[in-house]
């Protein structure tokens, strides 16, 4: 179930930097979506989603 979130999410934070050409996506707080934009060029990450996969990795990693 865990897998099928991320999923999810990955696929919303991939459309998230189309989106972004149509939206003003800056009024977002930073902790959920984190925008740079600089000469055309859009980057578009999530401190959450960054979180939650390390953590995901070092659970699966030490409950081996």
């Amino acid at each position: 179930m865990l897998g099928i979130a991320f999923i999810l999410i990955g696929i919303a934070l991939v459309l998230i930097p189309v989106i972004g050409n149509y939206v003003d996506l800056s009024r977002v707080p930073w902790w959920i979506i984190y925008v740079y934009r600089s000469d055309g060029f859009v980057f578009v990450t999530s401190p959450i989603l960054l979180i939650l996969s390390a953590v995901s990795i070092i659970i699966a990693i030490l409950s081996r």
